[in-house]
């Protein structure tokens, strides 16, 4: 869940196309924590593997940040990085492409952190030779899936 920084009615629509919101809840640990401020780029691309924030399909009143795990028919699949919270996409389904709002870019605070690296540098991030170093992929915002 986030709490929205942002006057009533934000979606972005303004002169710059950014927006803060608050992390509310435990769905996305360990990336993000209840209290996290995050960076939001309203209408950015969504890729597999990037943290985006959209209206929840049946509450959308309600802004929700999950992680985009991959496109189905009717929409994203959305998935919680804390995965015994399965208040995501596994019991609400795709979300349409009109509620996803944005792509979260990074983390303000309290540990500022980069959650969206270019495409060219995660796939840096994810080869072999860099892939051997612990933890540096996910340091530096690229998606390493937990197997």
């Amino acid at each position: 869940m986030a709490r929205s920084a942002e006057p009533e009615g934000r979606t972005g629509g303004g002169v710059l196309p950014f927006g803060v919101v608050d992390v509310a809840g435990p769905s996305m640990v360990p990336t993000l924590r209840e209290g996290d401020r995050l960076l939001v780029r309203y209408g950015a691309p969504i890729r597999p593997g990037a943290v985006v924030l959209f209206r929840h399909p049946f509450q959308q009143d309600l802004l929700v940040v999950k992680r985009a795990a991959g496109r189905r028919p009717g929409g994203w699949w959305l998935l919680s990085d804390n995965r015994p919270v399965d208040s995501d996409s596994r019991s609400y389904g795709a979300v349409p492409d009109e509620l996803v709002l944005g792509r979260v870019l990074l983390r303000l605070s309290p540990r500022p952190s980069w959650l969206a690296p270019g495409r060219r540098l995660e796939r840096l991030l994810l080869a072999p030779r860099l892939a051997r170093v612990p933890g540096l992929a996910r340091r530096l915002g690229a998606w390493v899936e937990d197997v």
